[in-house]
Protein backbone atom coordinates (compact mmCIF):
# COMPACT_ATOMS: atom_id res chain seq x y z
CA UNK A 1 0.00 0.00 0.00
CA UNK A 2 2.75 2.56 0.80
CA UNK A 3 4.42 1.64 -2.51
CA UNK A 4 1.20 2.39 -4.38
CA UNK A 5 0.93 5.74 -2.63
CA UNK A 6 4.53 6.57 -3.56
CA UNK A 7 3.89 5.71 -7.21
CA UNK A 8 0.72 7.74 -7.16
CA UNK A 9 2.61 10.74 -5.76
CA UNK A 10 5.26 10.42 -8.47
CA UNK A 11 2.63 10.28 -11.20
CA UNK A 12 0.90 13.31 -9.67
CA UNK A 13 4.19 15.20 -9.64
CA UNK A 14 4.90 14.32 -13.29
CA UNK A 15 1.42 15.42 -14.26
CA UNK A 16 1.79 18.69 -12.31
CA UNK A 17 5.22 19.52 -13.82
CA UNK A 18 3.88 21.27 -16.89
CA UNK A 19 6.89 23.07 -18.41
CA UNK A 20 4.92 25.26 -20.86
CA UNK A 21 2.67 26.37 -17.98
CA UNK A 22 5.68 27.11 -15.78
CA UNK A 23 7.13 29.26 -18.53
CA UNK A 24 3.83 30.97 -19.34
CA UNK A 25 3.14 31.97 -15.71
CA UNK A 26 6.68 33.21 -15.01
CA UNK A 27 7.56 36.90 -14.83
CA UNK A 28 8.77 38.47 -18.07
CA UNK A 29 12.28 38.92 -16.70
CA UNK A 30 12.42 35.24 -15.77
CA UNK A 31 11.09 34.38 -19.23
CA UNK A 32 13.93 36.34 -20.81
CA UNK A 33 16.43 34.47 -18.63
CA UNK A 34 14.90 31.13 -19.63
CA UNK A 35 15.00 32.03 -23.33
CA UNK A 36 18.63 33.17 -23.04
CA UNK A 37 19.66 29.95 -21.29
CA UNK A 38 17.75 27.84 -23.81
CA UNK A 39 19.59 29.60 -26.66
CA UNK A 40 22.92 29.07 -24.88
CA UNK A 41 22.08 25.37 -24.54
CA UNK A 42 21.16 25.00 -28.22
CA UNK A 43 24.24 26.89 -29.45
CA UNK A 44 26.45 24.97 -27.02
CA UNK A 45 25.03 21.66 -28.23
CA UNK A 46 25.78 22.63 -31.84
CA UNK A 47 29.36 23.59 -30.91
CA UNK A 48 29.87 20.33 -29.01
CA UNK A 49 28.77 18.22 -31.97
CA UNK A 50 30.71 20.30 -34.52
CA UNK A 51 33.95 20.44 -32.52
CA UNK A 52 33.78 16.75 -31.64
CA UNK A 53 33.61 15.85 -35.34
CA UNK A 54 36.25 18.43 -36.31
CA UNK A 55 38.79 17.39 -33.67
CA UNK A 56 38.16 13.74 -34.43
CA UNK A 57 38.93 14.34 -38.12
CA UNK A 58 41.98 16.44 -37.24
CA UNK A 59 43.36 13.70 -34.99
CA UNK A 60 42.65 10.92 -37.50
CA UNK A 61 44.17 12.77 -40.46
CA UNK A 62 47.20 13.84 -38.41
CA UNK A 63 47.87 10.21 -37.56
CA UNK A 64 47.60 9.25 -41.23
CA UNK A 65 49.91 12.05 -42.29
CA UNK A 66 52.58 11.24 -39.68
CA UNK A 67 52.54 7.60 -40.78
CA UNK A 68 53.02 8.71 -44.39
CA UNK A 69 55.65 11.27 -43.43
CA UNK A 70 57.88 8.79 -41.61
CA UNK A 71 57.37 5.93 -44.09
CA UNK A 72 57.89 7.78 -47.36
CA UNK A 73 61.23 9.09 -48.63
CA UNK A 74 59.71 11.07 -51.51
CA UNK A 75 59.00 14.64 -50.36
CA UNK A 76 56.77 15.26 -53.39
CA UNK A 77 54.59 12.31 -52.42
CA UNK A 78 54.41 13.55 -48.85
CA UNK A 79 53.36 16.98 -50.13
CA UNK A 80 50.53 15.47 -52.18
CA UNK A 81 49.39 13.47 -49.16
CA UNK A 82 49.47 16.61 -47.00
CA UNK A 83 47.32 18.51 -49.50
CA UNK A 84 44.74 15.74 -49.39
CA UNK A 85 44.57 15.79 -45.58
CA UNK A 86 43.39 19.38 -45.16
CA UNK A 87 41.83 18.83 -41.73
CA UNK A 88 45.16 17.83 -40.20
CA UNK A 89 46.97 20.73 -38.51
CA UNK A 90 50.28 18.89 -38.85
CA UNK A 91 49.88 18.37 -42.59
CA UNK A 92 49.11 22.07 -43.01
CA UNK A 93 52.30 22.91 -41.13
CA UNK A 94 54.21 20.68 -43.54
CA UNK A 95 52.60 22.40 -46.53
CA UNK A 96 53.64 25.81 -45.15
CA UNK A 97 57.21 24.65 -44.54
CA UNK A 98 57.45 22.95 -47.92
CA UNK A 99 56.13 26.05 -49.69
CA UNK A 100 58.75 28.23 -47.99
CA UNK A 101 61.49 25.70 -48.80
CA UNK A 102 60.43 25.61 -52.46
CA UNK A 103 60.44 29.42 -52.55
CA UNK A 104 64.00 29.51 -51.22
CA UNK A 105 65.07 26.84 -53.70
CA UNK A 106 63.59 28.79 -56.62
CA UNK A 107 65.48 31.89 -55.46
CA UNK A 108 68.68 29.83 -55.24
CA UNK A 109 69.15 30.92 -51.65
CA UNK A 110 69.65 27.50 -50.12
CA UNK A 111 73.41 27.82 -50.41
CA UNK A 112 73.42 31.35 -49.02
CA UNK A 113 72.49 32.40 -45.50
CA UNK A 114 71.84 29.05 -43.82
CA UNK A 115 70.61 30.47 -40.52
CA UNK A 116 68.42 33.04 -42.28
CA UNK A 117 66.83 30.38 -44.47
CA UNK A 118 66.19 28.16 -41.48
CA UNK A 119 64.63 31.08 -39.61
CA UNK A 120 62.30 31.75 -42.56
CA UNK A 121 61.13 28.13 -42.61
CA UNK A 122 60.70 28.15 -38.83
CA UNK A 123 58.58 31.31 -39.03
CA UNK A 124 56.36 29.76 -41.68
CA UNK A 125 55.88 26.68 -39.49
CA UNK A 126 55.05 28.81 -36.45
CA UNK A 127 52.62 30.91 -38.46
CA UNK A 128 50.85 27.79 -39.74
CA UNK A 129 50.77 26.36 -36.21
CA UNK A 130 49.15 29.54 -34.90
CA UNK A 131 46.50 29.45 -37.63
CA UNK A 132 45.71 25.78 -37.01
CA UNK A 133 45.61 26.24 -33.24
CA UNK A 134 43.17 29.12 -33.68
CA UNK A 135 40.94 26.86 -35.78
CA UNK A 136 41.05 24.13 -33.15
CA UNK A 137 40.23 26.52 -30.31
CA UNK A 138 37.52 28.45 -32.16
CA UNK A 139 34.08 28.45 -30.49
CA UNK A 140 35.34 26.63 -27.39
CA UNK A 141 35.41 29.88 -25.33
CA UNK A 142 31.61 29.97 -25.69
CA UNK A 143 31.45 26.62 -23.90
CA UNK A 144 33.61 27.98 -21.09
CA UNK A 145 31.40 31.05 -20.81
CA UNK A 146 28.25 28.93 -20.74
CA UNK A 147 29.70 26.60 -18.13
CA UNK A 148 30.75 29.41 -15.81
CA UNK A 149 27.94 31.93 -16.35
CA UNK A 150 24.97 29.62 -16.98
CA UNK A 151 24.25 28.69 -13.33
CA UNK A 152 24.56 32.32 -12.22
CA UNK A 153 22.22 33.53 -14.97
CA UNK A 154 19.75 30.86 -13.89
CA UNK A 155 20.18 31.90 -10.25
CA UNK A 156 19.47 35.50 -11.22
CA UNK A 157 16.21 34.38 -12.81
CA UNK A 158 15.35 32.38 -9.70
CA UNK A 159 15.98 35.33 -7.38
CA UNK A 160 13.90 37.65 -9.55
CA UNK A 161 11.13 35.08 -9.82
CA UNK A 162 10.92 34.46 -6.07
CA UNK A 163 11.08 38.21 -5.39
CA UNK A 164 8.10 38.96 -7.63
CA UNK A 165 6.26 35.87 -6.37
CA UNK A 166 6.39 37.13 -2.77
CA UNK A 167 5.44 40.62 -3.92
CA UNK A 168 2.38 39.17 -5.68
CA UNK A 169 1.47 37.18 -2.59
CA UNK A 170 1.84 40.25 -0.37
CA UNK A 171 -0.49 42.24 -2.64
CA UNK A 172 -3.11 39.51 -2.98
CA UNK A 173 -6.14 39.00 -0.79
CA UNK A 174 -4.77 35.62 0.27
CA UNK A 175 -1.62 37.12 1.73
CA UNK A 176 -2.79 36.50 5.25
CA UNK A 177 -3.34 32.83 4.58
CA UNK A 178 -0.33 32.10 2.38
CA UNK A 179 0.54 28.41 2.35
CA UNK A 180 2.81 26.04 0.47
CA UNK A 181 0.02 25.48 -2.00
CA UNK A 182 -0.06 29.21 -2.70
CA UNK A 183 3.68 29.85 -2.73
CA UNK A 184 4.78 26.53 -4.27
CA UNK A 185 3.88 27.16 -7.93
CA UNK A 186 5.60 30.56 -7.91
CA UNK A 187 8.78 29.11 -6.41
CA UNK A 188 8.69 26.24 -8.92
CA UNK A 189 8.54 28.73 -11.79
CA UNK A 190 11.55 30.56 -10.38
CA UNK A 191 13.61 27.45 -9.69
CA UNK A 192 12.98 26.23 -13.21
CA UNK A 193 15.35 28.97 -14.41
CA UNK A 194 18.15 27.52 -12.29
CA UNK A 195 17.41 24.06 -13.68
CA UNK A 196 17.77 25.34 -17.25
CA UNK A 197 21.04 27.05 -16.30
CA UNK A 198 22.44 23.78 -14.97
CA UNK A 199 21.26 21.86 -18.03
CA UNK A 200 23.10 24.36 -20.24
CA UNK A 201 26.23 24.57 -18.06
CA UNK A 202 27.04 20.95 -17.19
CA UNK A 203 27.49 19.61 -20.78
CA UNK A 204 29.38 22.79 -21.72
CA UNK A 205 31.90 22.37 -18.89
CA UNK A 206 32.44 18.69 -19.61
CA UNK A 207 32.86 19.29 -23.35
CA UNK A 208 35.22 22.23 -22.81
CA UNK A 209 37.51 20.18 -20.57
CA UNK A 210 37.50 17.31 -23.06
CA UNK A 211 38.25 19.55 -26.06
CA UNK A 212 40.99 21.39 -24.15
CA UNK A 213 42.75 18.11 -23.43
CA UNK A 214 42.50 16.94 -27.05
CA UNK A 215 43.76 20.29 -28.34
CA UNK A 216 46.72 20.19 -25.95
CA UNK A 217 47.65 16.78 -27.33
CA UNK A 218 47.49 18.06 -30.91
CA UNK A 219 49.57 21.11 -30.01
CA UNK A 220 52.21 18.90 -28.44
CA UNK A 221 52.31 16.82 -31.61
CA UNK A 222 52.65 20.00 -33.69
CA UNK A 223 55.57 21.17 -31.52
CA UNK A 224 57.35 17.84 -31.89
CA UNK A 225 56.72 17.77 -35.65
CA UNK A 226 58.16 21.27 -36.00
CA UNK A 227 61.43 20.20 -34.35
CA UNK A 228 61.65 17.00 -36.39
CA UNK A 229 60.89 18.81 -39.63
CA UNK A 230 63.50 21.50 -38.96
CA UNK A 231 66.10 18.83 -38.18
CA UNK A 232 65.37 17.10 -41.51
CA UNK A 233 65.67 20.42 -43.34
CA UNK A 234 69.03 21.08 -41.65
CA UNK A 235 70.44 17.67 -42.53
CA UNK A 236 69.25 17.31 -46.11
CA UNK A 237 68.56 20.75 -47.57
CA UNK A 238 70.57 23.38 -45.71
CA UNK A 239 73.97 21.72 -45.51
Amino acid sequence: MPGLLTKHAAWSLAATLDIPRLFDQAHWIVKCVMILLALMFVVGLYIIIYKALYIRRATSESTKFLDSFWRSRDIEQIYKQAQALRNSPISQMFVAGYTELAKLASDENLKGDREGNLANIERSLRRAQTVETTKLESMTPFLATTGSAGPFIGLFGTVIGILFAFMDIADSKEAGAASLKTVGPHIAEALFATAIGLVAAIPAVMAYNYFSRRIRVLRSEMDMFEQDYLNIIKRHFLR
